[in-house]
């Protein structure tokens, strides 16, 4: 039976954090975790995008309980003070959606001297897990949702010498550098989960051919690049709408038999209601997988240690003993 939104479950008391959330597969995944009772926060870069988008989404459901929160994840400076203020409101986060992205762009740089696409599309989504990583541990039970493409085919694994490409720039082989990245990262992170005794899941899913801004993004900043023209023309004539594309998203974070370290994708490829598909080849490469974890943590200076977190969240939370009372 073809899995629905009819079928998320009542998320009334849980709190989600959707990057990207102003527009497309953030806001069509926001709409319905809100529609469904959750806390959004809209994490999104461009203030007046996401107050539309608040707009809209109580519009279609009057109440929905929703906050926007500034993030830039080409931003180490914008993650981290985003990070911090999510965290002060927000003693525990249930799901994590790291949708934001790039695709198929010039050869560009974020704030930090990432080559863009890698900076955006994983980087950040690698920095602000593992500082929302308390939150989340706390929850008994939390979803962490990393989304790639079609293009993790192409991807070949990180070069620890040439993370950024530096003078071997192709756009579409950062692209698929990054989605094989989020891919690396989301089976990594279930793996820590498992090992620490973590209460959390890390799922990865590809929308599939999603009609959004992704693809005109890509022709406005390349000047109508080839390829990228392909693209847009494709996605326009036989793309999904925004709202069919975010169900792999919306079934990994809210299907509770859904089971960690899982893709799920549309059952046609590109098209259809989402499914499991099995992780093959470089997807599932231990060394790669090692050496991308090691290569985030050096360019962006934050450990994303599960065990130690899962420890100091213990040991926050325990108030210990108690001094007996003095006898009088």
């Amino acid at each position: 039976m073809a899995w629905a939104t009819a079928d998320i479950p009542n998320l009334t008391g849980r709190v989600a954090v959707v990057t990207g959330a102003s527009g497309g597969l953030g806001l069509e995944t926001s709409r319905e975790l809100a529609r469904r009772g959750a806390h959004v926060v809209l994490a999104a870069r461009d203030a007046a995008k996401a107050e539309r988008a608040r707009a809209e989404i109580l519009a279609d459901a009057p109440g929905a309980s929703l906050e926007h929160q500034e993030l830039d994840v080409a931003s180490l400076d914008s993650i981290r003070a985003a990070a911090e203020r999510i965290l002060a409101a927000h003693r525990t986060i249930d799901i994590l959606v790291n949708n934001a992205g790039v695709m198929g762009l010039p050869e560009q740089r974020t704030a930090d001297g990432f080559e863009l696409q890698l900076g955006t599309n994983h980087l950040g989504h690698f920095a602000l897990t593992a500082l929302l990583l308390p939150a989340l541990l706390r929850s008994p039970r939390a979803r962490v949702v990393s989304v790639t493409s079609t293009g993790r085919h192409v991807g070949r694994a990180i070069d620890p010498v040439n993370p950024h490409l530096r003078g071997r720039y192709d756009p579409w082989r950062a692209y698929g550098q990054s989605k094989l990245a989020n891919v690396h990262f989301a089976v990594e992170l279930e793996r820590r989960f498992r090992g620490a005794g973590a209460n959390a899941q890390s799922i990865v899913v590809h929308p599939g051919l999603t009609h959004t801004d992704l693809q005109a993004r890509s022709v406005r900043e390349t000047g109508g690049g080839r390829s990228q023209r392909f693209w847009h023309e494709v996605v326009q004539r036989y793309g999904m709408t925004p709202a069919r594309g975010a169900l792999s998203l919306l079934r990994a974070a809210t299907d509770p038999t859904l089971k960690g370290g899982r893709l799920y994708t549309p059952r046609f490829v590109n098209w259809g209601t989402p499914v499991r598909r099995p992780l093959l080849g470089r997807s599932r490469s231990r060394s790669a997988i090692r050496t991308l974890w090691e290569v985030s943590e050096r360019e962006t200076g934050i450990r994303l240690d599960v065990r130690a977190a899962l420890e100091a969240v213990r040991a926050a939370d325990d108030p210990g003993p108690k001094d007996p009372p003095e006898r009088g």
